[in-house]
This record gives structure tokens, sequence and C-alpha cells, in this order.
């Protein structure tokens, strides 16, 4: 197959196609990094939080009000809200098999099942979320581009609230099983059967707890409850053995971070267990949900191992439909966060998914005449924030502050939802799903066993090539002064086979192996090219070849290698640390965390030694004919590290807009400076996408229609770029789809045709139908959905 090449531009060719997207504010200045000198964050309880804006306590707010509050503020000049279907909201439920003797409900398939139509979704986003949320019923929310692969799946699932007949079939399941009902209570060999639900307790999932305790007390169960905040609460669900049976059902709740025009990542995530986010973790000596076929195409979804956008929509269809069939998560609701901002905060860049908490709105944002801007958030540390580049940063509350402590190389468009770069450009050169190019001999891959990187040899085929260009990055320096170039790169993508392929750092780290193995056997090949280019050779194709890129780029640049490898020491030989709060329970060492005296003076600590004994880390940075750092070098950066530990009393260095000067868990209280090396490459401005357009379904003229004659119904769309609508005629009394298909354009890009032939009209009976309407752009990772009443006579 003859291979395709395409240079890939920086970011400014996505710039001139959203120009006319864009907010041209007015910056501040042209210096180099962020809008503002000087960034802080600070704790503010969410039941105070519109009071504490209005004090002038703080001029934005990272956490969603509850809607209460946020109606209070809509309206009021003095605010600007920012709204975004920023979080979605599900149960998990615990399937592992009970003790001889006992029964878990949840690990019969039917219980499960029933539980989806336990819980009124409607009633959670009308009365709980006060109209603030939209109902889910699978792991896609209503608005995400995905939703076009999926809608019909869903609607004709037949899930929706029907309490009665999900109290039938777990009746009927819990027979089955051996289970009695005595006094409305169930019970097995004698026992009650006692379910145990965690609820948080920071916002509506209170109310969601409370809910189905309900739902599930009338259905038999005992059931106690404990309302945890988020570290208790996360501690006990996601590093437990699902057998300890510390909890049966948690109501959690996810942070979304970016548009995903085409999904792969979530989809896994959220059903398929050999990405370590179902119940059992991969972790080692913990008892595992598998799931064969999920895990198979899965992996095949993940790793680009289909031939087309249709070949792709089906496997993500059957994904789908498998986690509904499986249904270990009940999926609830897409919470609309409102996050409140005073209404002289500008250049604020509105992502479609995260809105204000993306890493694009604080490198960007101030206040004319101020220096400085006051964040607010729930949380700036708690039990469970821990802030290290491999095994931490899992929560919001690190992670809103540490996207403003680096650049990644690559990001999601905030409006696209298509990978875009951010720090370095590329050329893509691809055989397509069919083909294969030579990778050439002098191309390396890194040797777990011997610590070296070998050549591939001859013979050895890759069906894309990307070639990274990271002079954006290496033309600058990291936080602590040192430059920033190809040693950090390349300790980074052999940290990453030394934790899946190492035996025994494997051992330690298992859930960190086992999970990046799949990705990681994809790769061919890597060659350093000059000083800063390099290529990389993997078994990956997508239509979408921005994408490709995306999953080439193996390296976050978001340290410099002797943090990472003064981590690994500590980790690997020392055994004092871990990455993973997993390995750090059953290793009984901390869990590292570079902004805590404790282990960020383990770190150094190491740093130190590797001064006094002028270490190189062995073998990695000696890549075909050339060594990319020497003792020199290396002893440069130890002294760099270990002054910035000193100066700052923390070790979190990067390469973005600001650092970290101050962290103070106890005061709730993190202060960033805005890093002003002259070669850093970007400004205020250069960042700033503003507010995204929308798309919205304005107008049908359906009316009545006799049945066995063909109807024509316009819709009028409006949005950007090209525009498409699908529909489904859906029998409300079956919840069957009688109809589907996309309508024609007529008449000009937003205006659509349906036409139900004679043939399908006359198979209905008289009544009401349902046509749901899905609109799209291919400038846009969002749709609308509309459904309205089409009475058949």
């Amino acid at each position: 197959m003859t291979s395709k090449k395409h240079r890939i531009a920086p970011a400014l060719a996505f710039l001139f196609f959203f120009a006319a997207f864009f907010v041209w504010a007015e910056v501040p200045h042209d210096k180099p990094g962020p809008a503002v000198d000087r960034l802080m964050f600070r704790a503010f309880d969410v039941d105070r939080a519109s009071r504490d804006l209005e004090a002038g306590n703080m001029d934005l707010y990272l956490f969603s009000l509850k809607t209460a509050a946020a109606e209070r503020l809509r309206g009021d000049k003095r605010f600007q809200l920012f709204e975004a279907p920023a979080s979605t909201v599900s149960l998990i439920l615990n399937p592992a098999p009970a003790p001889e003797g006992e029964l878990n409900p949840f690990a019969i398939t039917e219980v499960r099942l029933a539980m989806q139509y336990l819980v009124d979704r409607e009633f959670i986003a009308r009365d709980i979320y006060r109209g603030m949320a939209l109902p889910m019923t699978s792991h896609v929310s209503p608005q995400d581009y995905d939703y076009l692969t999926i809608f019909d799946i869903e609607k004709e699932s037949g899930i929706f609230y029907d309490p009665e007949y999900g109290r039938e079939q777990i009746s009927k399941a819990m027979r089955e099983a051996g289970a009695e009902l005595s006094g409305g209570l169930w019970s097995y060999q004698g026992q009650p059967i006692r379910i145990r639900l965690i609820g948080r307790v920071e916002d509506e999932r209170r109310n969601i707890a409370d809910l189905v305790r309900t739902e599930l007390e009338s259905a038999g169960f005992m059931v106690s409850v404990s309302y945890r905040t988020f570290a208790a609460a996360v501690f006990s669900v996601y590093s437990s053995d699902p057998r300890s049976f510390q909890w049966h059902i948690y109501t959690e709740g996810w942070g979304r971070s970016a548009p995903s025009r085409y999904d792969f990542g979530t989809v896994n995530s959220m059903n398929a267990p050999w990405l370590g986010n179902m119940p059992g973790w991969q972790e080692i000596g913990f008892w595992q949900y598998t799931h064969s076929e999920l895990d198979k195409i899965g992996k095949q979804l993940f790793r680009g191992e289909f031939a087309s956008l249709e070949e792709r929509n089906q496997i993500y269809r059957r994904m789908t439909q498998l986690g509904l069939d499986e249904s270990v998560r009940i999926w609830l609701a897409t919470a609309v966060n409102s996050f409140p901002a005073r209404t002289d905060v500008s250049s604020i860049t509105r992502d479609l998914v995260s809105g204000v908490r993306s890493p694009w709105t604080l490198r960007e944002a101030y206040i004319p005449g101020q220096s400085e801007l006051t964040t607010g958030h729930l949380w700036v540390w708690t039990e469970r924030t821990t802030w290290n580049p491999i095994g931490g940063l899992g929560d919001v509350y690190s992670v809103d502050i540490w996207r403003n402590l680096q650049d990644p190389p690559m990001w999601n468009h905030p409006f696209t939802g298509i990978p875009q770069p951010m720090r370095l450009t590329y050329d893509i050169d691809t055989a397509g799903p069919g083909g294969k190019l030579s990778v050439p001999t002098s191309a390396v891959t890194w040797n777990a066993d011997t610590d070296t990187w070998d050549s591939v040899g001859s013979g050895v085929r890759a069906t894309s090539k990307v070639v990274f260009d990271y002079s954006k990055y290496f033309q600058s320096k990291w936080h602590h002064g040192r430059p920033i170039d190809m040693s950090d790169v390349v300790y980074s993508i052999a940290q990453g086979y030394e934790l899946a392929y190492d035996k025994d750092k494997a051992r330690i780290e298992v859930a960190l192996g086992v999970t990046s193995r799949p990705f990681l056997e994809t790769f061919r090949g890597y060659r350093v090219v000059g000083d800063n280019r390099l290529e990389v050779y993997v078994d990956y194709w997508h239509f979408e070849e921005n994408h490709i890129a995306s999953y080439a780029s193996s390296t976050g640049l978001s340290m410099p290698w002797e943090i990472l490898a003064a981590m690994d020491d500590l980790v690997f030989n020392q055994r004092r640390g871990a990455y993973s709060d997993t390995a750090s329970s059953r290793f009984n060492v901390p869990w590292i965390s570079l902004v805590m005296d404790r282990d960020a003076r383990l770190v150094e600590r190491t740093l130190r030694t590797f001064a006094k004994d002028r270490v190189v880390p062995e073998g990695i940075f000696s890549m075909g004919n050339r060594t990319l750092t020497d003792v020199g070098k290396a002893l440069a950066r130890y002294d760099a590290a270990m002054g910035w530990f000193k100066e700052k009393g923390h070790l979190v260095i990067s390469n973005g807009p600001f650092f970290l000067e101050r962290y103070d868990p106890p005061a709730q209280y993190a202060e960033l400076r805005a890093y002003r090396e002259p070669s850093y490459p970007y400004k205020p401005g250069d960042w700033n996408f503003g507010t995204p357009p929308t798309i919205e379904i304005l107008k049908t003229t359906a009316e009545r229609i006799t049945a066995g004659r063909t109807a024509n119904i316009e819709v009028s769309v409006n949005g950007p770029g090209r525009l498409g609508l699908k529909y489904l005629l859906i029998d409300p009394a079956t919840r069957t789809v009688v109809e589907d298909g996309a309508a024609r354009s007529f008449g000009g890009r937003d205006s659509f045709l349906i036409t139900l032939q004679g043939r399908v009209t006359g198979d209905l009976f008289p009544g009401l139908y349902q046509l749901v309407l899905v609109a799209y752009s291919d400038a846009l990772a969002v749709v609308s959905e509309r459904i309205i009443d089409l009475d058949i006579e």
C-alpha cells in the first residue's frame, strides 16, 4: 500500500481554522509566560463559595457550585457563570463472589441489571440537580460526539425507571441463588444480607446515596450507608480488594478533562478490565473482575486495530452494549457544572467539556490592572492528593494546579476534540490500516533485561512513523534552570518499558506494568535524528491522523530525568517509597508525593547520593551511536534540583508557564509564580480560544401523520462547519426503533428533510411516537439532541 505523508503544522494552523470562533481579547503584556505574575489556589467550602466570591476572597472557583447557589448568582452583573458538562456520576457495584456461606447480590449479573431499573435518572437530573444535569444510560454523555455512534443502543435498551420490574428481577435472581425473603428482608443460609453503600458528602451525591438506599431497602435489602469525603471514600473503594467487601456500592464522580471526538479511553476505562479501572484494579492478590471479550475488543479500539470509521464504530457499539449487559457501572447523569468568576476576569477559554478547568484558562486569565489571581477550589490538598507523575496526580485538586505547571506535548482542541500539537510539531507517515513501512536497522528499542537500547535488526515493519520535533521544549529550560533536551525524552520512554517489562519492578508496581504492556507492544522502534527530533515507529493507524501522533507521543515530558531517576531508585532499589497507592499499602512505604517534605526529602537525599557517586543511569543515554548526556551535565542537574528543594521545600519541577512557589497542605494553599524565562516559547494571547460556538436544533415542521402515507419533516439546525442530522423513530410502547437514518440536506446547509415512506408509516398503529433527532457538526465535539412527538393517525 502506498504510504501517505503529512506535515502537521504547529497550533497556528488550528488557530487559523477557528479564528471565527475566537475572542481576540487585549493582552496585558507581551512577556513570556502567563498573563499574571502570581496565581494562588485556596480552599473554599462549596456551601460558602458564592459568599466568599461576593466578599472578594477569590476571583474564580474551579469546583462546581451547588445548583441553588448558581441560580442565586445567575443574572448578577458582578459575576459571570461558566457552565459545562464537566462531571459524570455513576454507581459502581462490587461483583466479587462472597465467601462460602454468604451471598453478594451484585455478583449476580441479573441483580446488577435490575439496578438499572431502580434508579430514577430523571428525578436525579430534574430534582436533585434542579435541572442542571442530563440523564445518562451508558458511559457516553448525551452531548458527546460518540452519542451519534450509540444513541440507538441506549434508546432500544429498555432501561428506564421501573422499580416494580427491577424488584421482580431481583427477587427472581435472589431466589435462584438460594436466598430467602422473610419479613421483607433477604437472607442467605439464615443470615441477613447487608449491603454496604458508600456515599460522597461534598455534593449532590449524598442525596443520590439516600435515593439508592431507599430503593435497595424497598427491594428487601438491609443497607448500611457510610457518608464519606473524597479521601476516605476513594481509599475504601479503589485501594481495597473487592473480596474484603469494604463496599458493595459507591456513588462515583468523574471529572472530565477535554472533549474527545473519537473516544477510545473512556469506553475502555469504564468497561474493560485490562485498563485497571474495574473492580480488582489489576492489582496483584486482589480478586479481579474479568471479561475477555471486552478486553480483546477494547485493546483493538485503543490500539487502532480497525480499517475504517465504520469498523471503529462497530467495536465501540459492541463495547457499549457489553457494558450495559454487565452493568458493573450504573450511569446516572452528566452534571452541568457551574463555575463562577468575577465579571472583570478576562481571557477565559471555555472548553466544551471541562469548561474553565482546561489547561488553557489560567495561563491566559487576568483582571485588567492587576498582576495576580486567586483561584478557589473545594480542596487544595487531601489525604489522597499525591504529586508524582507516574502513579499520582489522580484527583482534580492536584491536577487543576498541575496543568498550569506543565506544557504537555499535545492536548485535545477545546472545541473539536481532535488532538493538536501544544509544544511540538510532527510529521506523520502512514501505510494505512493494511500496509507496512520499513523500520531502519538503526532504530532501537529498550531492553529491560540488559538495560540497553538494542537495534531492532532487519526486516522490522510498522504501520506508521511519526517524527516529533521538540525544538520548542529544547530551546528553553526546566523550572530549575537546566536545559530541556533529548535525555529527558528517552529516559521517560525507557522508564515506561522498565515498569512494564523489568520482572522485579513489575512485581512491585503491578498495575502500572500490566496496564501499559498492551500499549508498548505496538511500538516497533525509536531513532534520534539531529538534536531535536525523534522518529517513532508504531503499529497504529487512525482515520484522523492527529490521533496517530497523539498515540505515538509516548512521553509527557512532565519532569526532568534526574527527578524520575531518583524516584525510580527510591522505589525499586531502596524500597523506601512507591509510585502507586496499592504498592504503598502492600509494602508499607510512603506513596511518593513531591510536595510533601518527607517524600521530597527522600528524593533529595537520593539526588545527593547520585551527585556524590557521580551516577549516570546505566545504558539509558547511550542510544545507537549517540551519548545523550554525561557526568558533567548530570551533576549540574543534581545540583539544580537540590538547590530547588532547598529554596522551595518541594521537588515539583516542570516546564510550563508557572512554577510552584509554595505548597502548604495545612493551610490549604498553593502559590504559583510566572515563569518569565526569556526562552519560554509562549506569551499571553497564544492559547486564548475564547467561547465555543454552539449547535442546536431550532425548529421542526412535524405535524399529524396519516398511516400509509409518506411524511416529510423539515428540521432547522444552527451551528458552525458542515452540519448533519440523524434520527430514530421509536415506538414508546415497545421501546423499539422502527426507522432510523440520516436526514438529507436541502435548501441550505442548515436545513434538513426527514422522509418517512408510506411503507413505514403503514406498519404503525395509531398513537404517539417519538422522533429522536441528533444534530452534529464537523467543527464541534458535541451534539444536540431533541425528542419530538409524532401523532400517527
